[in-house]
């Protein structure tokens, strides 16, 4: 089971490896191509680790190779969506990883060597997302959940509305089209409205907070420290660890920004990213409507366009975070299918009880 385990992370530090070879090698920005070489040499370091851990217990490791799909798909990301993107993908599986290296250092049977080592890995790991700091903050990567939750909700959700009620006017495919996109456009405001409140409604409690500990501050130190140790209480710190910590700080105007963290995300930005790539999520399974003669014709093509447009996004995750693509693209288009499935059963049902149908 173990040795299964370093199996796997070597072949992912190693294809890691490859693939910022790869990127820094047609990377024309000299700065972000010194950095993608820096990883490239980081991930090698760490494949070696576990190709030697493997080997000092007798078994072999295979080659890896970057394969034609992965070079596509990485050179795509990189085109037409930029670095900073690639780069967060890649964070996702390097998050991933750290907590299953953690794991492996905690319960795996390593010599003190060997412990000492993947510690240092860890921590590598951990400096990640570091480096790219400057370029991440120019795109805003931040926003990249809100894109890809509000696509695949808008893949998902839609194409299950449009297929339902394909079952209920099959001579009526623009009604169809018309309903879906109705329907996708209040999602997308309704998306787009709930991130905006989300991320608003948490800047103004922490601002909130923020200036209810000012006020604190500049009244009363005994209420401050006793707030502080409640806030570090809170957050599992031992009493008298707290109290220590306490004793400090309230001596110190800036812990508020220690205790309170300013919020960092836009809501104005977590509102258009998330309705915008809703609505992009909603024009693959519609637009087959608005095309065909009946929704026999329009649903086929309608699936056949969600479940490419499904593939391709888990398969940028999946490329980029390190994610076998067979299985992650097999996993959302599935569930994602199933769901249309569902709908026009339930759809026929309605027709079947109800005799919805237009002629």
């Amino acid at each position: 089971m173990r040795a299964s385990k370093a199996m796997k992370f070597y072949l992912g530090e190693r294809r890691d490896a490859l693939l910022y070879e790869y990127l820094a090698g047609i990377e024309r920005d000299e700065s972000l191509k010194k950095k993608l070489l820096g990883l490239a040499s980081i991930e090698k370091r760490h494949a070696d680790f576990w190709k030697e851990y493997l080997e000092r217990r007798g078994i072999k490791v295979k080659d890896v190779y970057l394969g034609r799909w992965r070079k596509f798909i990485a050179w795509f990301v990189r085109k037409f969506l930029g670095a900073s993107l690639v780069v967060s993908l890649f964070e996702m599986g390097e998050s991933s990883a750290i907590y299953s290296y953690y794991d492996f250092y905690e319960n795996g049977e390593l010599s003190p060597e060997e412990k000492k080592k993947l510690s240092l890995i860890i921590l590598d790991e951990l400096e990640h997302e570091k480096i790219f700091y400057k370029e991440k903050k120019l795109l805003h990567v931040e926003n990249i959940r809100d894109i890809v939750l509000g696509m695949n909700d808008g893949l998902v959700e839609i194409l299950g509305a449009v297929t339902g009620l394909s079952a209920v006017y099959v001579n009526a495919p623009f009604l169809v089209g018309m309903s879906g996109l109705i329907v996708g456009v209040a999602g997308a405001l309704s998306m787009g409205i709930g991130a905006y409140v989300s991320v608003r409604s948490q800047r103004q409690v922490n601002e909130g907070m923020r200036r209810r500990l000012k006020i604190i501050f500049s009244i009363s130190k005994t209420r401050v420290k006793k707030e502080i140790e409640e806030r570090l209480g809170e957050m599992g710190v031992p009493q008298d660890m707290s109290e220590e910590v306490a004793e400090k700080l309230a001596e110190d105007k800036n812990a508020i920004d220690a205790l309170i963290p300013k919020e960092e995300s836009n809501e104005l930005r977590a509102a258009f990213y998330t309705g915008l790539a809703y609505i992009i999520g909603v024009f693959f399974p519609v637009v087959p409507y608005f095309l065909a003669p009946t929704t026999y014709i329009a649903l086929p093509f309608s699936v056949l366009f969600a479940a490419l447009t499904l593939a391709a996004v888990s398969a940028i995750i999946s490329v980029m975070s390190g994610i076998s693509i067979r299985r992650k693209v097999t996993e959302m288009v599935a569930l994602g299918l199933g769901a249309a499935a569902l709908s026009y059963l339930f759809g026929s049902l309605m027709n079947l009880i109800f005799g919805a149908s237009i002629p």
